[in-house]
């Protein structure tokens, strides 16, 4: 481990882990892969030793057989847990990310509020108070011409002591 490297980022890790997880996988599949082809050259040996009619051979056969099918299967459940795993690092991730943008937003939103203070806008009486249901557009317009108005002389008055 080399202590003068910088340390690498989230996103840098996710992409290294899911390179190495494919890489596994992919080793997983080509063992699995070489098994089954072992498996159908056994069946064919089994078939052949039982038209022989050689018991003992066809026995020791069946019972590798039967191992590999169970090595086969454990491989394949390797390879679930592998992309399971994947999976899960993925959301992580993306949790992550979800988070570092709601905090971002919660800055956003306490900046605004910490201006509407000042100017001496409250938002909560403002929402509770405001009518429910649609208005006409020519009432909304007045009422917000005449609410930019006022905060204009506000902004004004804060600007000149």
């Amino acid at each position: 481990m080399n202590i003068f490297t910088k340390k690498p980022t989230a996103k840098e890790a996710l992409r290294e882990s899911k390179r190495e997880m494919n890489n596994a996988t992919r080793g997983i599949e080509k063992e699995i892969g070489a098994l089954q082809l072992e498996e159908k050259k056994l069946l064919a040996e089994i078939k052949r030793t039982a038209k022989t009619g050689n018991e003992a051979a066809t026995k020791v056969l069946a019972r590798q057989l039967v191992r590999l099918r169970q090595q086969i299967a454990n491989l394949q459940g390797s390879r679930a847990q592998m992309r399971g795993i994947a999976t899960h690092t993925q959301a992580m991730h993306a949790q992550t990310s979800v988070a570092v943008g709601m905090k971002g937003a919660s800055k956003a939103m306490s900046a605004i509020n910490k201006v509407l203070d000042e100017i001496g806008v409250d938002i909560a009486t403002q929402l509770s108070t405001a009518p429910k249901g649609r208005i006409a557009t020519k009432r909304t317009e007045d009422a917000s011409s005449s609410g930019l108005d006022e905060l204009e002389q506000r902004l004004a008055a804060l600007r000149n002591p």
